[in-house]
């Protein structure tokens, strides 16, 4: 092919220090911006007469929907709405449908065991006609989605207050009822429970029972290959609460206890090397010693759902009902103790703990993580709300938002339930400003009429399907621990262990990529932020030194490159003469370039634990993954960046992660990292990457602060600090400034012009 004529080669390169210390980026001409994309190496035709390296600008795609601005969307329901049931069941239930079952009408007392269907296309609810062993009505109950066709019923109360323990399935297809032989210790009927399915294992634990209400504290499960029944042992006494299985382990958190107090501990239990949890119960067996019933509490041939339980996760309908009476403590004594080891964890306070005891808290589980919807309440309004989130594996809290980036003004929230995935979430309510729908005669929060639907992919959250795996240790982790994504299957693990080994090793590896030079102080280094010029134009060539240092060669193959990096492969199907060659040169520091393959060959920013040879990503190098992740439109990528820059955030990475994320177009991200450094603005100023800003972003990040806004310090923080025990992320600063707070805790109704308040510095 025919050489095409080289634009002239500078006398020596320009080469001007990275903002974060890493080697200078080479630059053609005096006016040329930094680019910061891959350089591909000529063809040996065009090497030998110019010696010079082709450097394809990259930039953003343009056109590319920005992320900026997300709130959650409130959408109101079409035709005819359902009261604003009590102790109902909801559950999503896949093909964006959601069910509702039975529930207590608080105006009439009226009980129902109706089946609702909520089309989120349509936004529309319809009654569904059902057959078979139709179950009689009850609240409290557990509906847990089976299979993705079929609802599991169990437990509640009905009308007379009987507290029930029979299973009925509810078939989604066919609209028909089934109530299964069961064999074994059936457990005490029952109501306000928790309910969690795993491994063909329905899990139950705690609820309420017998005619003065007392806090059961058991759990048992269920086999549903042969419909028996384990016997039951002594866990936790809880109701209301929310349960979960993950990593072997059974997690509950939240509700009331036997005290009748709204509490935060935090228990698991381990169900891994127990074969009373991992072999199936004896059929027939009847364990009668831990069985003795109330004769208060019959067990009628039916049972309900609770509240919105996702897949694998139990959820515990929001009560609203009269609270029960003191309990009695007859039976208690009867039940074993649970198997396998039993812990607990209580948040006496911090910064980002949420308090259990205003607002009204929505918990779900999704990718090893609990998240506390914090919605208004009376006496709580939107913008004192916030979504709260603890990491299983490091059981850290962080605060993923705040209640004015998250619930509009003027709604109270009743119900929530998530995909099985674990990527949305919806909540169910109804407006409280009068005229804003047609109230019933009983006034507010009578219909279920409005839906706000949560895309948690926003907030970092990969999924159940792409969730990590669990550790099996606990031990008090640092703040940097963290689990790791879990091993690619199949294909993606075989071809990890080809990756950067060299051809002569049998690899089958045909393409060299190289990266910056590692010659220089690690301790400089902070990562890259992939500098790129807005203006840069995408056409525009310029040409490597041919005596620019590089770094080792990292062994791939070219067809998992073209395969796997769509960038790639169109530059391949250009069939530009410079781009046919075996070698490439991404002038970006050699971590992050390792790790941009590796995530070619496995879907993965970490190694695994087998994979010694692949170092892990240091944040700042995950940060450049994540501008890189939108340069070359890989939202795969970029969901594995956010998920981990959130979950690690800290002093020494926090300005870097707020400023790659604005390149990478991350809003939530963004403002998580500003709020970060206006919180420990003391310690953040002091850090390298602090420093190594370019002027323009360092004059950005101080702008983040409010414009009344100042520092706070010596005696009057610590004076400020005793007043607030609650000080955490900015947001506390500017409530006390904005707000007055009276002795009645009446709060002045916000507006939307609240949404555009900024952060202050304290």
């Amino acid at each position: 092919m025919a050489q095409q004529p080289l634009p002239a080669t500078p006398a020596a390169p320009v080469a001007g220090p990275s903002i974060f210390g890493a080697p200078g980026q080479t630059v053609t001409g005096t006016n040329q911006a930094p680019v910061s994309s891959f350089a591909l190496a000529p063809t040996p035709a065009s090497a030998a007469s110019s010696n010079n390296t082709y450097i394809m600008p990259n930039s953003p795609l343009k056109n590319r929907t920005s992320m900026d601005g997300y709130r959650p969307k409130v959408t109101r329901t079409l035709g005819q709405r359902p009261a604003c049931l009590v102790n109902a069941s909801v559950t999503y239930c896949g093909n964006n449908q959601i069910y509702a079952f039975g529930g207590f009408d608080q105006y009439t007392d009226e009980v129902y065991n109706h089946v609702l269907r909520l089309d989120l296309v349509s936004h529309q609810w319809t009654l569904v006609d059902n057959y078979g062993d139709i179950p009689g009505v009850r609240m409290g109950h557990t509906a847990t989605l089976y299979k993705g066709d079929k609802l599991l019923v169990f437990g509640g109360e009905n009308e007379h207050r009987t507290y029930l323990s029979d299973l009925i399935i509810f078939d989604l297809k066919t609209a028909h009822w089934t109530q299964p032989q069961v064999t074994g210790p059936i457990p005490k009927g029952r109501a306000r429970h928790a309910a969690v399915l795993h491994e063909d294992k329905l899990f139950i634990v705690g609820g309420i029972t017998g005619h003065d209400n007392y806090v059961l504290d058991d759990i048992c499960y269920l086999d549903l290959k042969t419909y028996t029944w384990s016997r039951s042992w002594r866990f936790v006494g809880r109701f209301d609460h929310s349960a979960y299985i993950w990593g072997d382990r059974v997690w509950v958190f939240g509700g009331l206890s036997e005290d009748m107090d709204k509490v935060s501990d935090l228990w698991w239990l381990d169900l891994k090397g127990n074969p009373a949890f991992e072999t199936p119960p004896q059929i027939g067996f009847l364990d009668r010693s831990g069985l003795t019933r109330s004769a208060t509490s019959p067990r009628p041939p039916h049972q309900t759902s609770q509240s919105p339980v996702v897949g694998s996760t139990g959820y515990a309908a929001n009560s609203r009902t009269p609270q029960v009476n003191t309990p009695s403590f007859h039976l208690k004594a009867y039940a074993p103790p649970a198997p396998g080891a039993i812990s607990a964890l209580k948040f006496v306070s911090g910064n980002n703990v949420p308090s259990q005891m205003q607002g009204i808290h929505f918990h779900v589980y999704s990718s090893g993580t609990l998240l506390d919807f914090v919605t208004p309440a009376a006496t709580i309004t939107a913008k004192e709300c916030s979504l709260y989130a603890l990491d299983l594996g490091t059981l850290r809290w962080q605060r993923l938002a705040e209640g004015r980036e998250i619930f509009k003004f003027g709604y109270r929230w009743h119900y929530c339930t998530m995909n099985e995935d674990g990527t949305k979430a919806w909540l169910l309510g109804c407006p409280t400003e009068a005229g804003a729908i047609d109230l019933g005669a009983n006034g507010l929060e009578e219909y279920l009429s409005d839906i706000m639907e949560i895309d948690l992919r926003r907030y970092g959250f990969l999924g159940s399907n792409l969730s990590s795996e669990a550790r099996t240790d606990l031990i008090r982790p640092s703040l940097r621990t963290r689990s790791v994504e879990a091993p690619s299957k199949g294909l993606g693990a075989d071809l990890a262990r080809l990756f950067n080994q060299p051809p002569e090793t049998g690899s089958g590896t045909d393409f060299i990529v190289t990266a910056l030079s590692r010659d220089y102080d690690d301790d400089e280094i902070m990562g890259s932020a992939l500098m790129h010029s807005a203006e840069s134009d995408e056409a525009s060539q310029t040409w490597l030194a041919p005596d620019a240092p590089t770094s080792p060669p990292i062994h791939v193959h070219r067809l998992i490159l073209q395969a796997r990096w769509p960038h790639f492969a169109r530059l391949w199907a250009s069939q530009m003469a410079e781009f046919h060659t075996k070698k490439m040169h991404i002038p970006e520091p050699y971590s992050v370039v390792k790790a941009f393959l590796y995530y070619l060959y496995t879907d993965r920013i970490d190694p695994t634990d087998d994979d010694a040879d692949n170092a892990m990503a240091d944040l700042s190098d995950v940060a450049g993954l994540l501008v890189m992740s939108n340069i070359y439109n890989i939202p795969h990528l970029r969901l594995l960046c956010v998920n981990r820059l959130s979950k690690e955030l800290d002093v020494d990475h926090a300005c870097i992660i707020w400023y790659c994320a604005g390149l990478a177009n991350e809003e939530w991200l963004r403002k998580r990292a500003a709020c970060f450094c206006m919180t420990h603005w003391g310690r953040v100023v002091r850090t390298v990457g602090f420093q190594r800003l370019p002027r323009s972003a360092l004059v950005e990040l101080s702008q983040e602060v409010d414009m009344e806004g100042r520092v706070v310090g010596g005696d009057e923080l610590d004076m400020i600090a005793g007043m607030d025990g609650r000080f955490s992320d900015g947001a506390s600063a500017a409530s006390r400034r904005k707000e007055s707070v009276s002795s009645n805790q009446t709060q002045t109704l916000e507006t939307e012009d609240d949404d555009d308040d900024g952060m202050e510095m304290s």
